[in-house]
């Protein structure tokens, strides 16, 4: 045999003799904090828990929601004072003026994690769609649905391509096009080689040989150069170019490791005197 009974907010279920006890409680935002709207936020729990909570029992759970049910409607045919009418006679008066909202249904898609390649494209399943030059090496959310693929940048920037099913295509938006002729100037340098001149023009110099003599994409070489500028001490990042210059050395994971050896004292306590090399 299962029995319920509830008071003020606290409700325990009893089922052969053992019991378990549960609490209700309301978890209020930090922002809704105020004493006047956290009043607010309590007053209908309140009526309820003072009003129809207090001191009944139900033989189910189906049994309080009946309960419920029923004390809910002879509540509403109550005249209330601080509306001036019976909830259930003003709910029959505004109801023959509302108008039910229109079913909405969110649209389903698979969310992909893309970067843009070197020549301004996405790949998605074997397929490549374009997007802006500007976007090349940057990483973008691709949204796959039903007849479409959203490729965005950020809130302000999305590109919409009809999707399309067979492989190995190759589809371009006319304003993604070049017009014949006007392909990438010499002189137009790529946004990571300008912020870097910008921090550290004297590596100018090693930045034009690495465009020319690195194994990498341009974009990527450019692109780990400058993390590498951001992350470690200005002095030993510009002494590690110096020589690397002088040598005609355009590994920047080799560049790294020649960083690295000359920061190792600064950020790790090395035990030289103990004689252990190990």
């Amino acid at each position: 045999m299962q029995s319920c009974s509830i008071h003020r907010g606290d409700f325990s279920i009893k089922n052969r003799g053992n019991a378990r006890r549960f609490s209700r409680r309301l978890c209020i935002n930090n922002d809704y904090a105020d004493k006047g709207l956290c009043a607010a936020a309590h007053k209908p729990f309140s009526f309820i828990e003072n009003n129809f909570l207090a001191g009944r029992k139900f033989a189910s759970w189906n049994d309080l929601n009946q309960q419920a049910r029923q004390w809910c409607d002879r509540v509403n045919a109550t005249y209330k004072k601080h509306i001036h009418a019976v909830p259930r006679e003003l709910f029959a008066v505004e109801r023959l003026h509302l108008k039910p909202l229109p079913a909405w249904i969110p649209e389903v898609y698979r969310v992909h994690e893309r970067s843009v390649d070197v020549e301004g494209f996405v790949c998605l399943h074997a397929t490549r769609y374009s997007v802006p030059v500007s976007w090349i090496g940057r990483r973008v959310e691709v949204r796959e649905t039903k007849d479409k693929v959203e490729i965005e940048l950020d809130a302000r920037h999305l590109v919409t391509h009809v999707r399309t099913l067979a492989p190995l295509q190759r589809i371009t938006l006319p304003e993604h096009k070049r017009a014949w002729g006007e392909g990438v100037k010499k002189n137009e340098r790529h946004p990571e080689e300008q912020t870097i001149l910008q921090a550290a023009p004297e590596i100018g110099g090693y930045v034009a040989e690495l465009k020319q003599k690195g194994r990498k994409v341009v974009a990527l070489s450019l692109r780990q150069l400058l993390r590498l500028l951001r992350e470690y001490p200005r002095e030993p990042f510009l002494a590690a170019v110096r020589e690397a210059a002088q040598y005609g050395l355009y590994d920047l994971d080799r560049l790294e490791r020649m960083i690295l050896r000359r920061v190792a004292r600064d950020y790790f306590l090395l035990d030289t005197e103990g004689g252990n090399d190990e």
